[in-house]
């Protein structure tokens, strides 16, 4: 196993601009691998419990003999831009295991749940050598989705009274979970919680686990531990992953392509006519649109 204090300088190199993933890949030393590292995304609504679930998951994986890395996405400092570090210091009891890894990164108000160099501090750590990687976004509402692009396994953790729970997930979570955790089983309202999914799972045509956990407590997380274990042998997240990293590519080209468009003297005598009062707004918006799909 590489030594974590290379491992951690080689993720800072990345985070912070010094220098690119292969410089920074080059400083770590390729270790021989019989099978690709296994990716398992823990994302869902604040205050989900997600931190808690990834504590117990490290404790399952360990006890199986698997080394584990975590990618944990806190929010952004508002003073100094870092990591506020909570997740560290949640998993705090797992630092004297060399066999665990644990890295805060800040989000640094990037959308998505993710940090923008998460997805090359999952390929860092695979690189060194780990068994299993755990990334924890952010708490992400109904369409942050970035944690496709870098997971095999999605765990999409909710908790009831959260208002309507199932309507904050429903509109992008459900279609990327491949399992679903109701945390805090406990608490009241935490059965029709998992009902109100498992209909929902079945209207959408997906077999996907809906589970309970008290993770607290470590009560239902074998139970998790089992159906990831199970879809670790699967049919893989990879070509879901590749079909949003082209959607994303083609989406930001054609901002770029549209930004580049509208400082045109074409565009720009749209937009005086418009200050101008020769126009309306929704004649303008036709006229920019006639630019650039015609090029009218």
């Amino acid at each position: 196993m590489i030594a974590q204090r290379d491992l951690a300088r080689a993720i800072s190199a990345v985070e912070n601009g010094h220098g690119s993933f292969a410089q920074a890949a080059a400083t770590l030393p390729e270790t021989a691998r019989t099978a690709p590292a296994y990716v398992v995304g823990i994302t869902g609504p604040p205050g989900a419990g997600k931190s808690t679930v990834v504590d117990r998951l490290i404790e399952n994986f360990r006890s199986a003999g698997e080394t584990v890395a975590v990618i944990a996405v806190d929010p952004s400092s508002p003073f100094t831009g870092g990591a506020v570090l909570g997740d560290r210091v949640r998993m705090q009891r797992h630092a004297g295991d060399r066999g665990v890894f644990i890295r805060s990164m800040a989000s640094r108000e990037a959308g998505g749940g993710l940090a923008p160099t998460a997805q090359e501090a999952v390929r860092l750590v695979e690189r060194a050598g780990f068994d299993v990687v755990l990334v924890e976004t952010v708490g992400v509402g109904q369409v942050e989705l970035e944690v496709v692009s870098v997971a095999d396994t999605i765990v999409v953790v909710t908790v009831p009274a959260l208002g309507d729970g199932v309507q904050t997930i429903k509109a992008g979570l459900t279609e990327i979970a491949d399992v679903f955790v109701v945390n805090m089983a406990d608490r009241p309202g935490a059965n029709r919680t998992a009902v109100d999914l498992t209909h929902m799972v079945r209207e959408s045509g997906r077999e996907t686990p809906v589970l309970q956990t008290i993770a607290s407590e470590g009560q239902g997380v074998d139970a998790l531990f089992a159906a990831l274990q199970s879809a670790r042998g699967g049919a893989t997240n990879a070509a879901r992953a590749v079909r949003f990293e082209v959607l994303r590519a083609v989406r930001d080209r054609a901002a770029r392509s549209a930004l580049a468009k509208l400082d045109e003297p074409a565009a720009r005598a749209i937009f005086a006519s418009l200050a101008a009062h020769a126009c309306t707004r929704r004649q303008a918006t036709d006229a920019l649109f006639e630019l650039f799909f015609t090029g009218g």
